[in-house]
């Protein structure tokens, strides 16, 4: 199985648990103690939901 295959059939996984992610890291924004990680949480949720748009991007041949 090809990369750009388990991309596509783990798209619909990864964007649920990117989402998840995401909105656990703001909801710890709202504690002023935990800014920072929380900022840092909700990014990298991101960069989870949008790992298999991100990969087709790069992974295109030109």
């Amino acid at each position: 199985m090809s990369p750009q295959h388990f991309m596509e059939m783990a798209s619909f996984t990864l964007n649920l648990v990117g989402l998840v992610v995401c909105i656990g890291g703001l909801t710890l924004v709202h504690r002023t103690r935990h800014r920072l990680p929380g900022y840092l949480l909700a990014g990298s949720g991101f960069l989870i939901a949008a790992s298999p748009l991100l990969y087709a991007m790069l992974a295109a041949p030109r």
